[in-house]
């Protein structure tokens, strides 16, 4: 067959993918003649460069899974632990004072101990401490595995975040998220297997989901859910001058010419990206419409989170949950909302009150039906705040000593691991650096941390790098 003439056969000939199939066109000369203009190609804008229609392509299950995926509840900017669920009295006996054991070396200059305004009440059958700043969540306290004594390697939030995320203070490297997406797959093959929901933009932004030197189909899907219309969270979804059938037609077409491509130039690994990217969008023209589509839940259900952007992306990571995402982290808000380097106090309490009853509404949410079990939830930030005050009324970073907490996933609820000196500021018993907590998160994923690697540039790479002990003594 010739090759094809558009002086002879016109511009606008079929979109018949069996008719053109043996055309001898290379794949640039094809979307060069077409102008690039498909509705296939524009759905596949949201995801970027990379897609997250994730396959199997690591290892797989080392262990029994006792999660099956996980929402992480990021407090992007880092809450004071001692405000919430590390009680520390001494912080209000000697305020003002600066005593030996908080003379450590923090970013800012502090003064002295900052009394917490708030107090704390025994919660649950349990009896777990926990500030009156949060009363929805304490109704939740024998859900909760409460970590007193996280740590990391730096203050300030680029890499504090990054280290968070990724388990290096540096950029580069995989996301646990798309850890995860590589060593099991993606549940759901019509959403991406990795979603992050914002409304806006926290400090470092993609850098945090990326996927590194992992296949380019393992990154988060970044959402901004300022907006609830599905079409504007998911903008490009959907083509309104094609039917499905017809964008079937294209895209089987358009990998014919991939595979044709991929062929004759080996190695182009961001070619099958592209070629999984444009698949899982038209999957998701119908999957994306029901799950980000908040009207089809019941009005009780929507009363009961609230309808503030943390409460909306809260429910939105259940719907998303439930549907089989493996993993979906809500960044409280742009930028970090939670560093109250000034009005610490008034800003906390604000920020308590938001938080308060959609989280407590996801966990009683995913409890009822019976989600809970199999869906491992992370609240917390990058890192802690000081004891001492910064500039008379703020907190200043604090990466020696901080709290995160775990619910449901396989971890024991109603209790507190670790804990740090008499004042919160640094970690003193039953330590936990963040490589820590990222090999219990893998092991409760059913997955060996020092077995999930992946060789690139001469070496095996893992998420927690040379480190991490899985901590089981908060298994259930």
């Amino acid at each position: 067959m010739s090759r094809f003439d558009p002086d002879v056969h016109g511009a606008g000939f079929p979109w018949n993918h069996r008719q053109w199939r043996h055309q001898q066109w290379s794949r640039r000369q094809w979307l060069a003649r077409t102008g690039g203009g498909m509705g296939s190609l524009a759905l596949a804008g949201m995801l970027t460069e990379r897609s997250t229609a994730a396959t199997p392509a690591g290892t797989g299950l080392h262990f029994a899974p006792r999660a099956k995926r996980i929402i992480h509840l990021f407090m992007n900017g880092g809450p004071f632990q001692a405000d919430f669920f590390d009680p520390k009295p001494l912080l209000n006996k000697h305020a003002g004072q600066r005593p030996r054991e908080v003379d450590f070396r923090t970013e800012n200059a502090t003064g002295g101990l900052m009394a917490v305004p708030s107090g704390f009440r025994a919660c649950g059958s349990s009896g777990l401490p926990i500030s009156e700043l949060l009363p929805e969540l304490g109704s939740c306290a024998d859900e909760l595995c409460v970590l007193r004594s996280l740590h990391c390697d730096n203050p300030n939030h680029g890499p504090a975040l990054m280290q968070m995320n990724n388990g290096t203070i540096t950029p580069t490297r995989p996301s646990y998220g798309s850890w995860l997406l590589y060593g099991l797959g993606a549940e759901n093959a019509d959403l991406p297997g990795y979603v992050v929901l914002c409304p806006g933009r926290p400090v470092r932004f993609a850098e945090l989901w990326s996927s590194a030197f992992l296949p380019g189909s393992h990154q988060g899907t970044y959402i901004n859910h300022s907006q609830l219309d599905p079409a504007r969270m998911v903008p490009n979804i959907r083509n309104a001058s094609l039917s499905l059938a017809d964008q079937r037609e294209q895209l089987d077409l358009l990998r014919t010419l991939n595979e044709a491509h991929r062929a004759a130039r080996q190695g182009e690994a961001a070619l099958e990206t592209r070629i999984q990217a444009m698949e899982t969008a038209f999957r998701m023209q119908t999957a994306a419409g029901d799950a980000f589509d908040l009207q089809r839940e019941t009005a009780a259900t929507r009363a009961a989170y609230g309808s503030t952007p943390y409460a909306n992306a809260c429910l939105l990571a259940r719907r998303l949950a439930e549907r089989g995402v493996r993993c979906v982290q809500v960044y409280y808000g742009n930028g970090q909302p939670w560093d109250t380097h000034r009005n610490h106090n008034a800003s906390t309490a604000n920020l308590a009150k938001d938080i308060d009853r959609p989280t407590a509404a996801l966990l009683r949410d995913l409890k009822q039906r019976g989600l809970l079990e199999e869906t491992l939830v992370i609240w917390g930030g990058e890192f802690g705040r000081t004891s001492t005050s910064e500039s008379g009324d703020g907190r200043d970073h604090n990466h020696w000593g901080f709290t995160m907490w775990l619910a449901g996933g396989g971890v024991k609820g109603g209790m507190a691991y670790g804990a740090t000196d008499d004042f919160g500021f640094r970690a003193i018993a039953d330590k936990m650096h963040v490589h820590d907590l990222h090999a219990t998160i893998l092991r409760l994923m059913g997955i060996d941390h020092q077995r999930l690697t992946y060789r690139h540039a001469g070496r095996d790479y893992r998420l927690t790098d040379v480190s991490g002990r899985v901590v089981q003594e908060i298994f259930a």
